[in-house]
């Protein structure tokens, strides 16, 4: 109930301001698979919203603690997600455990790897977090790619910042499987999904630096 909640947000807050976002699949549309790990790139705050458009089931958020502090978008982590302190390693490692007991609930994670909103959608190294905890629970990666977010809602929040009208982009990609994957396996992960996303925006933005 409460992910459909999100979902309803999602969409008074798409339509109270002019965005009409557009999904596109890189293979062909289909079911997320029950549970996985949504990794994007993190470019705006719209990013958390529009999530919930493609996501067809019911997900968790992992996600910085001072969202808590913004104007409705706290209301959106007020159930079932995980805020993380990023200044803390010790409660970072316990977000992780968190969402861990999450996936073994069933429910699938949402991890933005940047550790946080990149400067005008320029794509930042990931951190190792998200790749190890697919590859501990077995679990398949979907890779989620954020196009032009930043351009709708800059960073800095509702009422904080420049937005505009228009027309978001999202591109999800194919799942990734990660059985039989070990430890050892998760910066061959991690450089795979990074060289999706980053592909996938050089081809929308041109090549990035």
């Amino acid at each position: 109930m409460a992910f459909k909640l999100k979902r309803v947000w999602s969409y008074i807050i798409c339509i109270g301001t002019c965005l009409f976002p557009v999904i596109h699949y890189s293979s062909k549309k289909y079911k997320l698979p029950r549970p996985c790990i949504v990794v994007a790139n993190h470019t705006s705050y719209l990013d958390i919203v529009l999530s919930t458009l493609y996501i067809d089931h019911t997900a968790v958020y992992m996600a910085k603690a001072e969202l808590l502090k913004i104007p409705l978008f706290k209301y959106f982590f007020v159930y079932l997600d995980i805020p993380v302190n990023r200044t803390s390693i010790t409660a970072a490692h316990k977000a992780f455990i968190d969402a861990g007991k999450k996936l073994d609930e069933g429910l699938s994670v949402v991890i933005y790897p940047e550790g946080g909103i990149s400067p005008e959608g320029k794509l930042r190294p990931f951190k190792n977090g998200a790749f190890k905890l697919a590859i501990e629970k077995q679990v398949p990666i979907i890779p989620s790619v954020n196009l032009n977010n930043w351009l709708h809602l800059q960073n800095g929040g509702f009422f904080k910042s420049y937005g505009k009208p228009g027309i978001p982009r999202i591109v999800v990609g194919d799942p990734i499987s990660t059985k039989g994957m070990t430890a050892e396996n998760a910066n061959e992960l991690k450089e795979k999904v990074f060289t999706f996303i980053k592909h996938e925006l050089d081809k929308f933005h041109g090549k990035q630096n």
